[in-house]
């Protein structure tokens, strides 16, 4: 059973989100992110928006909520997050004025954003990890929004890779493709033999203790790295 993460916002509207699996929230006011953020955002100069939301999802339960669903279309998590936030959008807070950045054409720097609300971390084997939740979790949604919520505090935690004995994961990678860094042209090769252990799973990923209770199903990680296959033929 996927742990639940702790509530976003103590008082928030963010439950209907939290029901459907993404949640994870972040709220930023778009005057104070800085300067290299908001030049990278589709920001009408005339009519700026006053804020900017990050939803994401932790753990399993959003897959739970797709199945539910049904996983159809091209791209159903996008679809799903879509639908969803703005039907929470359309109930919270009727009537505001919003833009989806991402799902989207904008090319947006989710892992900076990542960063600025404290979820994200590098690690060996290039996927973002928290100290709590290590990598079970992702960003789903980047929403502009004429939206009066309370921002998001800033809660610093430092990286779980710095103080991880080994770094088990980087010996774990049977591509060799951790070792001084990550290598990217051997891992590919690699998770593109015919019998690659890696072809739907990263066992590098997959060794890695941090956040254990919030890890994804076999299921779920099978998805993921079926679409990244695809994405990388």
């Amino acid at each position: 059973m996927t742990a639940n993460p702790p509530p976003a916002h103590a008082g928030s509207p963010f439950a209907d989100l939290n029901a459907q699996g993404l949640n994870l929230q972040a709220v930023f006011n778009l005057a104070d992110l800085p300067a290299d953020v908001q030049a990278a955002l589709p920001v009408d100069a005339a009519a700026p928006y006053r804020q900017l939301l990050l939803i994401g999802h932790l753990g399993g339960l959003l897959w739970q909520q797709l199945a539910l669903a049904g996983m159809e279309g091209e791209h159903p998590i996008d679809a799903f997050t879509r639908t969803q936030v703005a039907a929470w959008l359309a109930h919270t807070q009727p009537g505001v004025r919003h833009c989806f950045v991402y799902p989207g054409p904008t090319a947006v720097g989710l892992q900076r954003l990542g960063q600025l609300a404290g979820w994200h971390h590098a690690s060996p084997f290039m996927v973002g990890v928290h100290v709590a939740w290590g990598s079970w979790f992702a960003y789903r949604a980047v929403v502009l929004a004429d939206t009066t919520l309370a921002p998001t505090p800033l809660v610093e935690s430092p990286s779980p890779c710095d103080t991880c004995p080994g770094r088990i994961c980087v010996g774990q990678c049977p591509a060799g493709a951790l070792d001084g860094g990550f290598n990217l042209k051997a891992c590919l090769s690699y998770r593109h033999q015919p019998n690659s252990a890696c072809r739907d799973r990263c066992l590098a990923r997959n060794s890695c203790p941090v956040g254990a209770e919030y890890r994804y199903s076999d299921a779920q990680i099978s998805y993921h790295y079926g679409q990244s296959m695809a994405a990388t033929r």
